[in-house]
C-alpha cells in the first residue's frame, strides 16, 4: 500500500503533466507558456540529457535564439536594447548576437544586408526573419516560430508563424555566421 507521501507526490506529478498538456493548446499567435515552451522548440522534450554534451555543438544561430528568448516579457521601447531598458525589434537582435560577439546593427533595414540568404523552408534557429518592406524582425527559433519584440505597448514575445499575419508578411530570412 502506497504512503501517503507518495500519493501526494503522485498527485502533483499527474498535475504537473496535465497543466503542461494545457500550455500547449491556444492560438495560432501566441506561444502559450511562454519561455518554456519556446525553449522546447529548440530542444524538444525529453533530451535534457544531451544538453551539456551539445551545448559546445551549438550553432551560432541556435545560441543566439536561446538568448534572445531570455528576453520574452520585457517590455517594448522604440530604439532599445537591452533587457533593462526595453527592446525593439532590431534592438533584440543586436543585443542577442552582440552577447556572442557579433556586432550587428541597430536597424532591420541594414540587417537585412548582413549574412546570408535562407529560403523559408529550410529555415533554423537563429535566422533573422523580416516583415513588411524590411519595417520588422524577428529570430526563428524552430517549429515554425519566432521571437520578436511587436510593437508598442507589448512585450517581447514567441509567436507561430504558420497562418498568422506574420507568416503572410514574411519576405525574407538571413542566417547570421560567424567570422
Amino acid at each position: 500500500m502506497p504512503s501517503r507521501p507518495r500519493n501526494l507526490l503522485l498527485a502533483l506529478a499527474l498535475a504537473a503533466s496535465l497543466l503542461g498538456c494545457a500550455g500547449s493548446i491556444g492560438d495560432d499567435s501566441h506561444v502559450p507558456g511562454g519561455v518554456e515552451s519556446a525553449a522546447a522548440a529548440i530542444d524538444p522534450p525529453g533530451t535534457s540529457h544531451l544538453r551539456k554534451r551539445a551545448a559546445s555543438r551549438r550553432t551560432v544561430g541556435e545560441r543566439a535564439a536561446r538568448i534572445a528568448l531570455k528576453a520574452v516579457g520585457v517590455p517594448y521601447v522604440w530604439g532599445g536594447s537591452s533587457p533593462a531598458g526595453g527592446f525593439d525589434c532590431s534592438g533584440l537582435v543586436y543585443w542577442a548576437y552582440g552577447r556572442l560577439g557579433i556586432e550587428l546593427p541597430h536597424s532591420s533595414y541594414a540587417l537585412y544586408g548582413m549574412g546570408r540568404r535562407v529560403a523559408r523552408s529550410r529555415m533554423k534557429p537563429g535566422d533573422l526573419v523580416f516583415f513588411w518592406g524590411l519595417g520588422h524582425v524577428g529570430i526563428y527559433v524552430g517549429r515554425g516560430r519566432m521571437v520578436h519584440a511587436p510593437s508598442s505597448g507589448r512585450r517581447v514575445e514567441v509567436v507561430r508563424l504558420g497562418k498568422s499575419h506574420y507568416g503572410r508578411a514574411l519576405i525574407g530570412a538571413r542566417r547570421i555566421v560567424r567570422g
